[in-house]
C-alpha cells in the first residue's frame, strides 16, 4: 500500500492551490489607489495652508520679499556682471525697491485721498440714477458707496483715537516692511548659496532636476512681476488719459485704481473699469459713460492681444479659470493680501509642473527609470544666475 511517504519520495510536489477571485476588479482597485494618493495630497495641502496662515507674520515677508526679487532680480544681476560687489549689488536692487515701492505707494495713496471723496459722490449720483430704472441694484451700489465711506471714516477715526491699536497696526507694518527688504537682501545675494545648498541635500542624483524646476518657479514670478506692473502701468496711462480727454471727473484716482487693480488679473481690470464707467455716467451723462466704456474695452482689448502675448512670458500663461479659482482661494485664505499673491505663486507652481511634465516626457521616451538616471533632459544645469 502506497503511503504518503513513497508519495513524497516519488519527486511529485503537490500543485498550487488555485488563485482566489479578487474582491474587487483592477479598475476599481486603481481608482482608489488614485483617490487615497489625491486625498492624501490634499491633507498635505491643508496642513500646508493652516501652517501659513498660523505663521503669516513670518511667512508673508518671505512671500513678499520672493515678489520684490523677481521685480527688481534683473537689476541685481546686471549690476553683478558689471563687476560690482554682490552686497553692494543686493543693497543697491533693495534701495530702488524702497523708491519704487514706496514712490508708488505714496502717489496711489494720495491720488486715491484726493479724489476719493469726489469718486464716492459719483458712484453715488449714478447708484441714483440707476435706482431710478432698476431698483435694487442702484440702491445696492449706493449702499456699497456709503458704506465704504463710512468704513474709511471709521478706521480713520479708529486709529486717531486708538492710539494704542494704531500704534501696534502701524508697528507690525513697518515690522513686516523692514523684514521683507532684508529678505529681499539675502536672497538676492546668496541665491548661488541656496542653490549650493540644494545640491549638498538633494538625494541621489535629483539635484540637477530640482534646479531646473526652482529656476522654473523663480522664472514664472519673475515674468509674471515684470509684465504685469509693466502692463499695469500701461493700462493706468492709457486709462487716465482717455478720462482727461472725456473730462471725467477724479481720473487721476481711477488711473490709481486701475493700476493697482492690475495686480488682480480679471477681476482687478472689471472692478476698476466699472467704477470708472460709473463715474462718468453720473457726471457727463450716458454719451460720455458710452465713451469711457469704449476707452475701457479699447484698453482690455490691447491689453489680451498685444500686451500680454508681447509682455508676459510663456511661463506664466495660465487658463483664465485657474487664474479666477486662485484668486478665490487667496480671498478666502487671506483676504486681499491672498488675492494679490495667489496668481503668482501659482505661476510658480504652474512652472514648477510644467518642468515635472517635461521631464517625465523625456525620461518615457529614453526609457530611463531611476531616481538617479539622467536623460537628455537631465543634463547639468547652467551655473547659478545670482
Amino acid at each position: 500500500m502506497r503511503n504518503d511517504s513513497d508519495h513524497d519520495r516519488s519527486g511529485a510536489e503537490p500543485g498550487p492551490p488555485p488563485h482566489a477571485q479578487p474582491l474587487l476588479p483592477i479598475e476599481a482597485r486603481r481608482a482608489g489607489a488614485w483617490c487615497a494618493v489625491g486625498l492624501l495630497v490634499a491633507a498635505v495641502l491643508a496642513v500646508g495652508v493652516w501652517l501659513c496662515v498660523e505663521l503669516s507674520a513670518a511667512v508673508t515677508p518671505v512671500l513678499l520679499a520672493l515678489l520684490g526679487s523677481g521685480l527688481l532680480g534683473p537689476l541685481y544681476r546686471k549690476l553683478v556682471a558689471m563687476r560690482f560687489n554682490r552686497s553692494l549689488a543686493a543693497g543697491l536692487t533693495c534701495a530702488v525697491l524702497m523708491v519704487v515701492v514706496g514712490g508708488a505707494g505714496y502717489v496711489v495713496v494720495t491720488v486715491l485721498v484726493d479724489t476719493g471723496d469726489q469718486i464716492i459722490a459719483s458712484l453715488k449720483s449714478a447708484a441714483a440714477d440707476l435706482s431710478q430704472h432698476f431698483g435694487t441694484a442702484g440702491n445696492s451700489l449706493s449702499d456699497l458707496a456709503t458704506n465704504a465711506k463710512t468704513l474709511a471714516s471709521r478706521f480713520g477715526s479708529t486709529a486717531a483715537s486708538g492710539l494704542l491699536a494704531g500704534v501696534s497696526i502701524v508697528g507690525q507694518f513697518i515690522a513686516a516692511a523692514v523684514l521683507a527688504l532684508l529678505l529681499t537682501f539675502f536672497f538676492l545675494r546668496d541665491s548661488d548659496k541656496a542653490l549650493g545648498a540644494l545640491h549638498d541635500w538633494a538625494p541621489g542624483g535629483s539635484a540637477p532636476r530640482l534646479e531646473r524646476m526652482a529656476r522654473r518657479g523663480f522664472e514664472s514670478i519673475e515674468g509674471f512681476m515684470r509684465g504685469t506692473t509693466f502692463i499695469a502701468l500701461i493700462d493706468a496711462l492709457c486709462i487716465t488719459v482717455g478720462l482727461l480727454i472725456l473730462d471725467v471727473p477724479g481720473a487721476l484716482g481711477l488711473g490709481a485704481l486701475v493700476f493697482v487693480g492690475a495686480y488682480i488679473p480679471y477681476l482687478g481690470a472689471f472692478i476698476s473699469g466699472a467704477v470708472a464707467i460709473l463715474v462718468a455716467f453720473a457726471d457727463r451723462g450716458v454719451v460720455i459713460a458710452l465713451w469711457a466704456l469704449g476707452v475701457v474695452v479699447a484698453v482690455q482689448v490691447l491689453e489680451g492681444h498685444v500686451l500680454q502675448p508681447m509682455i508676459q512670458s510663456r511661463t506664466v500663461q495660465m487658463h483664465p479659470a485657474v487664474v479666477m479659482l486662485a484668486i478665490t482661494a487667496g480671498a478666502s485664505v487671506a483676504g486681499i493680501l491672498g488675492m494679490l499673491l495667489s496668481v503668482p505663486l501659482t505661476a510658480a507652481a504652474s512652472g514648477v509642473l510644467h518642468e515635472l511634465r517635461n521631464h517625465y516626457a523625456a525620461g518615457s521616451g529614453t526609457g530611463s527609470s531611476g531616481p538617479g538616471d539622467t536623460g537628455p533632459d537631465d543634463s547639468p544645469a547652467a551655473p547659478a544666475s545670482s
